[in-house]
């Protein structure tokens, strides 16, 4: 029986709690405000826009896979963005991220997605060298950038609206 299967509604619990151990293992423990309820609701709502892959050994969940689709605009496709992959410490070298990673990947040529990509923390060695034993590849001209807390509020506020007395003129 394949390890790698879709997550269900009853695999919740697991993957939440596997998302605190990658958060603690990113060295960011106190960083997760992800619930059960918010993890069901985006997995499992009425249109989810992310998905979840699990490894399972013995009624187990040994790690997962949470992606999400990308696109892209010069190939005109989709593509999967791997937010997360982890397996539980105690389960690696047993070929469970190899796994995950074949299924999504399996996944996106039988859509005809046009890539597969992911970040990974610059001090995690292990795992870059897994990822470049698969044959992937750092994109190292590009820089990840994100908004978020004030910024992203200052950024994501209403214009102010302005009326016709107060606009600028132009001359």
């Amino acid at each position: 029986m394949d390890p790698i299967r879709r997550a269900r509604p009853d695999d919740v619990p697991a993957i939440l709690q596997l998302v605190k151990d990658l958060a603690a293992y990113e060295r960011e423990p106190d960083a997760v405000r992800l619930t059960e309820f918010g993890l069901h609701a985006a997995l499992f709502g009425d249109e989810p826009a992310v998905f979840a892959h699990v490894a399972e050994a013995d009624g187990v969940i040994q790690g997962f896979a949470l992606w999400f689709r990308n696109f892209s605009t010069w190939e005109g496709v989709h593509g999967i963005y791997l937010e997360d992959l982890y397996v539980r410490p105690e389960a690696r070298g047993r070929g469970y991220g190899k796994a995950l990673l074949q299924t999504l990947a399996r996944h996106a040529v039988a859509q005809g997605y046009a890539r597969m990509e992911w970040s990974v923390l610059d001090w995690n060695a292990p795992s870059i060298e897994f990822y470049r034993g698969l044959g992937a590849r750092p994109q190292e001209e590009w820089s990840v950038f994100r908004l978020t807390g004030e910024a992203l509020a200052e950024v994501g506020a209403p214009a102010a609206v302005t009326t016709a007395a107060e606009a600028p003129v132009s001359r």
